[in-house]
């Protein structure tokens, strides 16, 4: 007979546990509403990519800014069309803070971490996205 394993301690419960996830909610709420009343469409609100000022190319993150926006005023196509990889990164940040809150609401340990298969995926998904984007002729991956 195997010896049995403790149970995992468990951290606070209920709305005390609610008070990180509160202020990370609170910090992301600002800053979209920040990037959804300054329009980065207009120039001179935010500063130019500073990868595309010195080498002329898009990199990962380019058009985020404008997605954002878009997000934020309900535009997903237009969002889609800024950055679509930044819309899938906000959806699935959204899905990881919610089943991040409501473990820290039950008061449960954290059971899962990425494995390094995951971490490399998501690394070569950014590269190949990186590369494909500046393909001369593939406009349909370039913030419009």
């Amino acid at each position: 007979m195997a010896p049995q394993r403790p149970a995992p301690p468990v951290g606070a419960r209920g709305y005390g546990a609610l008070r990180v996830p509160g202020l990370v909610l609170a910090a992301a709420v600002a800053a979209t509403s920040v990037v959804a009343t300054v329009d980065p469409n207009q120039p001179g609100h935010y500063p130019t990519c500073p990868f595309l000022a010195v080498t002329g190319y898009y990199c990962p993150g380019c058009g985020s800014l404008r997605a954002l926006h878009d997000l934020a005023h309900g535009d997903v196509v237009g969002a889609l069309a800024r950055n679509p990889l930044m819309v899938l990164a906000a959806g699935g940040l959204l899905v990881a803070f919610v089943l991040w809150t409501r473990r820290r609401w039950r008061g449960l340990p954290r059971t899962w971490a990425a494995p390094a298969s995951v971490l490399y995926g998501l690394l070569a998904l950014v590269l190949a996205f990186w590369v494909l984007r500046n393909v001369p002729g593939w406009t349909w991956l370039s913030p419009a």
